[in-house]
C-alpha cells in the first residue's frame, strides 16, 4: 500500500469543502485528489480519480450520498460520510463507511477519521464500531454551548445561547447581538460555529452566524442573495451571502 493516502472531497456547500480541503492539506500522507460539487460529479471524478478515500455529503440536491455510493462499481473507495444531520448515521453503517462526521466537525475528528481509513487500509481492520460513534454523537449534542460569557463594562455576563439572535465580527472582534444590545466576546466565529448547535445556527456570511429561530423574514435581495430580517424590535437585517444562499434554502427545504 502507498504511504500516500488519495482523497476526494464531496460537498455542495462550498464553505464546507473549503473548511476539510484546509484540514486534509495539513495532514501529512494525505493528497487531495479532487472536489465535487453535487452526486453526479462525485460518481465521475470517483470513476476518474479512483481515490483510496471520500469524504461525502449525505443531503446534496438530485443525488445524496447513499444515491453515490449505489452508482459506483465494486471496489468502491472508503467513505467517510460528512453532514449536519445526524439521522443518517445508522445507515451509513449499513453502507459500511469507515466514520460518520457531524458537522461542523473540528479538525480533531477529521485527523481521527483519516487515521481509521490508514489503520483499515494498513491491517485490513473492521468498519465502524457503532456504539462508539453513536455515543459519540450524542456527546456532540450535549457539549454544545447553552450560556456564553459577554463583556458587560468590567462585568463578565453569562448569556443564554438560545437568546443571542446572531453573532457578528466587527473589527475583528464577534459581538452577541440579543434583543437588548451586542455584546463583546472573546470567541472567533469559528470556534462559535463549533461549539453552538448546527441545527439552531446557520453562518449566513463569513462575517455572521445566525440563530435562525430568531429570524422572522427572508427577504429576498440583488444578485441571488437574501437578508434576513430579524425579531428584535429595530427589525436588524443580516445578509446572506451568495455562496451560502444556497445552503440556507438546502436548511429550510425551501
Amino acid at each position: 500500500m502507498s504511504d500516500v493516502i488519495r482523497a476526494l472531497v464531496v460537498d455542495d456547500e462550498k464553505l464546507a469543502r473549503d473548511r476539510l480541503i484546509g484540514f486534509l492539506g495539513k495532514l501529512q500522507g494525505v493528497e487531495i485528489v479532487g472536489q465535487a460539487t453535487n452526486g453526479v460529479e462525485a460518481v465521475e471524478s470517483i470513476t476518474r480519480e479512483r481515490p483510496d478515500l471520500v469524504f461525502l455529503d449525505v443531503q446534496m440536491p438530485g443525488m445524496d450520498g447513499f444515491e453515490v455510493l449505489k452508482a459506483l462499481a465494486s471496489p468502491a473507495p472508503h467513505v467517510v460520510f460528512a453532514t449536519a444531520y445526524d439521522d443518517y448515521a445508522i445507515r451509513a453503517f449499513e453502507v459500511e463507511a469507515i466514520d460518520y462526521l457531524l458537522k461542523p466537525f473540528a479538525r480533531a475528528r477529521v485527523e481521527e477519521a483519516v487515521g481509521r481509513v490508514r489503520a483499515r487500509l494498513e491491517r485490513g481492520t473492521n468498519g465502524l464500531d457503532v456504539e462508539a460513534v453513536l455515543k459519540r454523537l450524542d456527546d456532540a449534542r450535549k457539549e454544545h454551548l447553552h450560556q456564553i460569557p459577554v463583556h458587560a463594562g468590567k462585568r463578565i455576563l453569562l448569556v443564554a445561547v438560545e437568546d443571542v439572535q446572531w453573532f457578528g465580527v466587527e473589527y475583528r472582534l464577534v459581538y452577541a447581538h440579543t434583543a437588548e444590545r451586542a455584546f463583546m466576546t472573546n470567541f472567533t466565529l469559528r470556534e462559535l460555529e463549533e461549539r453552538v448547535d448546527p441545527e439552531l445556527f446557520f453562518r449566513a456570511h463569513k462575517a455572521s452566524l445566525v440563530n435562525m429561530r430568531q429570524v422572522k423574514e427572508i427577504v429576498p435581495w440583488f444578485g441571488g442573495r437574501y437578508k434576513l430580517v430579524m425579531r428584535d424590535q429595530a427589525g436588524s437585517e443580516v445578509p446572506v451571502s451568495r455562496a451560502q444562499a444556497r445552503a440556507l434554502r438546502a436548511k429550510l427545504r425551501w
